[in-house]
């Protein structure tokens, strides 16, 4: 485990004028563009990245680099190159040879006027000192170039923690908790913080949470950053990026119905709290008002009580490996956050947060020490397109069915109407299963319902079911079951009597595109039934078709 980072560099008081104290946070990896190994194998957060949420890059000199083993301002030693953030700045890993820690020395070139907004936005954040933001200790204008001295960081970003796959609600809330919390700090001072993303949250090795990259410029506002505090949380049960919510963003964009809304985090991932999930959806949500930040942080707590003894023994697994909780007292010092107000959100996963009061020690060794780094996939500099990406490892994957894995179930029919049930999963929107036109939605009078059976093969924890109608307006449910009664007449009724409703799946009136959660258990048997049809546009019957129906599993 790496060293406790040391946490007690201040801002330089007595300097001369052109050296201004400033707290900010600014990383960057260069594996890939703009990525980092560092030695000990850990990582540190790419600068700036995001900045094509804001729509566009300035162009910055980038002329100028200075050697490794240069001494800075006759105290900061140059030790390694890190790599050029997207503004053209030059990170290097440093020592300060005075207080021997570990520094990290961001340069832009030139200095003076072309570095009063980076200057600039650090110095409204220099009198804040929060354990979740990243310490700066020193910056310098130099005229033809400037830096800024700041804490080293031996960690991960949340970027790359999704790319292994979504974090449980309790780690999720736990790094989210301490990101609003670093952010009400900043707000209190009446600044935003501008570039809350998965680039600038980290996770370091000693278990500490930490926003870095702060900007003080006229597109930060506290209602921005609230919102990107949800995307934050959405990303972490999810692993995916909600671009049109906050940004486009190199981490894959969340799943859409066809009309484009995003998906609830429930119908991504199964196991999601509700009232997490309503959360997670009311501050993605547009047309709702946003809490303060200090507000937030206090529903954020309310998930659970935290004590210290539960965590004493520690261990948690993930990936197989074993996750000691252990360091970052100095959350465990912090305020406790008030209870929310104006907002109703229900209370009732004890421990849920067991972590979320001491800040993020649920999120400390979330990772541990990546042997390998995974590639960050590019983005695209001012592009308003939701970005192709492939999804992350331990996401939801789409279940490939066979024809002889779908029927269509009709305990009343005379059987003229159950072929054609493989055009429902044949990937082709273009083709559709369809009933017969009855002259009343209620099958004429003749029947209770019809609808689509599917064998998964084996029993799969389901995310979701999309279910997507040629003629929408149908009245339907997803059922699941535990038995395959065969077909027939007698056995139909069999499944349907047997078959349970999926809780929350009953539509009065189904959309074009319809986004099931999937139940809480897995199961193997599912059936979509349809219980009213739905008017014909030429006002000539009433039938249903569906066109397809997607699968998502774990």
């Amino acid at each position: 485990m790496s060293e406790p980072l040391d946490l007690t560099g201040k801002v330089n008081l007595d300097a001369p004028p052109e050296r201004l104290g400033l707290v900010t946070a600014t990383r960057v990896t260069t594996d890939a563009p703009g990525e980092h190994t560092n030695r000990k194998g850990g990582r540190v957060a790419e600068l700036d990245e995001g900045l094509e949420a804001s729509g566009g890059i300035p162009q910055v000199l980038t002329f100028g680099t200075p050697s490794v083993g240069e001494i800075l301002a006759e105290r900061y030693q140059l030790e390694e190159h890190i790599g050029n953030d997207s503004l053209g700045r030059q990170l290097y890993r440093g020592i300060d040879v005075i207080l021997r820690r570990p520094v990290a020395v961001v340069l832009r070139y030139p200095g003076g006027e072309s570095a009063k907004e980076m200057l600039g936005a650090a110095v409204a954040a220099s009198r804040i000192v929060h354990p979740h933001l990243v310490g700066v200790y020193d910056a310098i204008d130099e005229g033809h170039r400037a830096y800024v001295v700041r804490e080293w960081v031996d960690g991960i970003a949340l970027r790359e923690i999704v790319a292994s796959g979504p974090l449980d609600a309790g780690r999720s809330v736990a790094i989210a908790w301490a990101v609003t919390d670093a952010v009400a700090s900043l707000h209190g001072t009446g600044m935003a913080h501008g570039n809350v993303h998965p680039g600038t949250v980290l996770v370091a090795h000693d278990g500490r949470v930490v926003l870095t990259d702060a900007r003080a410029d006229d597109l930060a506002t506290p209602e921005t950053d609230i919102r990107a505090i949800g995307a934050v949380l959405y990303c972490a049960l999810t692993g995916y990026w909600p671009h049109r919510e906050a940004g486009t963003y190199s981490v894959p964009d969340g799943v859409r119905d066809s009309s484009g809304a995003l998906a609830a985090p429930r119908q991504v991932r199964a196991g999601v709290p509700t009232h997490l999930d309503s959360l997670v959806t009311d501050l993605l949500n547009p047309d709702l008002p946003l809490p303060s930040a200090e507000s937030l942080a206090g529903e954020l707590a309310s998930f659970g009580q935290f004590d210290e003894s539960d965590l004493a023994e520690g261990g948690a697994e993930r990936g197989g490996e074993q996750l000691d909780f252990e360091a970052f007292d100095a959350a465990s010092q912090s305020t406790a956050p008030p209870k929310p107000a104006g907002r109703k959100l229900a209370v009732g996963v004890v421990g849920l947060l067991v972590l979320a009061l001491a800040g993020t020690l649920a999120a400390a060794k979330v990772l541990g020490d990546p042997a390998t780094p995974s590639e960050t996939p590019p983005s695209t500099a001012g592009s308003s397109a939701p970005q192709q990406a492939k999804p992350p490892a331990g996401q939801p994957t789409v279940l490939t069915l066979k024809s002889s894995q779908v029927r269509i179930v009709d305990p009343k029919g005379n059987r003229s109407e159950v072929k054609d049930a493989e055009k429902t999963i044949d990937a082709n929107t273009e083709t559709t299963w369809r009933t017969e036109r009855y002259p009343k939605a209620d099958f004429g009078g003749k029947k209770d319902g019809m609808g689509v059976w599917l064998d998964l093969g084996e029993a799969r924890q389901i995310v979701s079911v999309e279910v997507k109608l040629a003629t929408p307006g149908a009245s339907g449910e997803l059922r699941t079951g535990t038995t395959d009664f065969g077909s027939g007449a007698t056995q139909d009724q069999q499944t349907v009597d047997q078959y349970k409703v999926v809780e929350n799946t009953a539509k009065a009136a189904m959309d074009p595109t319809n986004l099931y959660v999937g139940p809480a258990q897995p199961t193997r048997y599912l059936l979509v039934w349809i219980t009213k049809l739905p008017k014909e546009s030429s006002g000539s019957g009433y039938r249903v078709a569906i066109a397809e129906i997607t699968v998502r599993v774990q």
